[in-house]
């Protein structure tokens, strides 16, 4: 049995409470709006968040940006998203107990559609940029 890291995140992230089934069972997810105003998600990788080779899994990389993503389409537009696009560029890996976190921001919209852009580093190193389409819908 591996032992879990705690989650220690850094000062001014705080629990994520709100966040669906699936995000929910892969956290603990952290978020903060920093002075900028930037919102970012935070996780301390675990090793069950890990490939065979112990760094981050690519499909966890790319299941943390897709929140980022989502996150930025929600606060930009005040609408609620469904992604039908995504590119992860995965340019770094990341060890188990690191602190990954990320922030993303709306690139665009046109009628539905809605366009962000997102990066992540693990320890303050860039290890994921993303893009996104999403169709957006009013919040009910």
């Amino acid at each position: 049995m591996t032992t879990e890291f705690p989650p220690d995140p850094p000062i001014g992230f705080i629990h994520s409470k709100t966040r669906g089934p699936y995000t929910t069972h892969n956290g603990p997810y952290f978020h903060k709006v920093d002075d900028d105003g930037r919102f970012w998600h935070g996780l301390r990788v675990q090793h069950r968040h890990c490939n065979v080779h112990g760094s981050l899994h690519g499909g966890m990389m790319s299941a943390f940006a897709d929140g980022l993503l989502a996150t930025a389409v929600s606060r930009g537009t005040a609408r609620r998203g469904v992604t039908v696009r995504m590119v992860c560029d995965l340019i770094g890996s990341v060890d188990a107990g690191a602190w990954l976190d990320g922030t993303a921001w709306l690139a665009g919209q046109e009628g539905d559609m809605a366009f962000a852009e997102a990066e992540a580093f693990a320890d303050g190193k860039l290890v994921f940029s993303a893009s996104g389409v999403f169709r957006t819908f009013p919040r009910s």
